[in-house]
């Protein structure tokens, strides 16, 4: 099968609801396969687009494609079914789901690191007029927690609990970033929460729309208790000044590390494979998009992956001098 033929039979599959995967003549050739992504707005669709692209091009065999998701929860599910051969989460999200905890009890995910890639931060976007200058004003506002099934709304409801709010206390929707920011250009949304490695698409149009002010709200505060009642998987950071448009000084963020992950069923020679290729045109990934330029040697540690990393690419590492303790 040449690659025009399974991208035809991946869109026949999915109109059909069943997706690429489900047939078994793909599932027989390891090497075509979809990146589970993000939405349009974010990074994760145009990073996983550069990765599946390197693949794609630079390994005889190998037909990779982008797929656009929610995020990080409906990423590891595709894991688990089966739907997707890779894909970018945040290792939070990635944790719950090894453990089998929160979206993913009874079902856990066999993953495995290939390559830690950047820190997502915790965005809160607001913009001068809404009153919200702190998190626990969000109360009676209208409130995006971001799209379902993604790693970003997991987020929002967990600081939302740790304000001591109910989702009653706020007037909910469950907007993309890019959804949420034609909301606050209408009027129809007082703010949103999105994690993103900056610059966010999404965040920067926003800031860019004239008469808007962006106002991006603090949350490193609750790194602890959110360790404490979660797991060691965040950390505190911040959003540089300039990295959106009139944002002039720096922002007290949560960080949760993105991660590459593959199904623990991969076979070592590919995860290799896999890893090495992305490793050795790194460049082409950072020209995609910056965040990906913390893609480094000193970040591939445990401690940056909730997942285990996989043989395959600790081979690699090792190879490259990189200690992942």
């Amino acid at each position: 099968m040449n690659r025009r033929q399974f991208i035809a039979a991946g869109s026949a599959a999915s109109a059909l609801g069943l997706g690429g995967w489900s047939l078994p003549a793909l599932a027989q050739n390891a090497n075509q396969f979809s990146i589970a992504t993000g939405t349009t707005g974010a990074v994760y669709y145009p990073l996983g687009g550069a990765m599946a692209n390197i693949l794609t091009k630079k390994l005889p065999g190998y037909a990779v494609t982008a797929e656009a998701t929610a995020g990080s929860v409906a990423n590891m599910h595709m894991i688990r079914d089966g739907k997707a051969g890779m894909a970018l989460t945040q290792c939070d999200t990635a944790y719950d789901a090894i453990k089998g905890l929160d979206k993913f009890v009874g079902k856990p995910v066999e993953s495995r690191t290939l390559a830690v890639v950047y820190p997502n931060l915790v965005h809160f976007v607001t913009m001068e007029g809404t009153g919200i200058n702190k998190l626990s004003d969000i109360k009676g506002k209208r409130i995006s927690t971001s799209a379902p099934v993604s790693g970003s709304e997991v987020m929002a409801l967990r600081i939302i609990d740790e304000l001591g709010l109910k989702l009653t206390d706020i007037k909910r929707e469950r907007l993309s970033p890019a959804e949420s920011t034609n909301a606050m250009k209408d009027g129809k949304l007082d703010g949103y929460f999105f994690n993103g490695g900056p610059p966010v698409a999404a965040i920067t149009d926003l800031a860019a729309t004239a008469g808007v002010k962006i106002k991006l709200i603090p949350t490193a505060e609750l790194v602890p208790a959110l360790n404490k009642k979660y797991g060691p998987v965040f950390a505190a950071s911040e959003i540089k000044p300039k990295a959106y448009p009139n944002q002039d000084a720096a922002v007290p963020v949560i960080a949760i590390w993105n991660i590459l992950i593959v199904p623990a069923t991969m076979k070592d020679d590919q995860a290799y494979t896999i890893i090495k290729t992305l490793w050795d045109n790194h460049a082409d990934l950072v020209a995609t998009h910056k965040a990906s330029a913390d893609m480094l040697p000193e970040n591939q540690k445990a401690a940056n992956s909730s997942v285990p990393f996989h043989p395959g690419a600790m081979k690699f590492f090792a190879e490259k001098g990189i200690k992942l303790s």
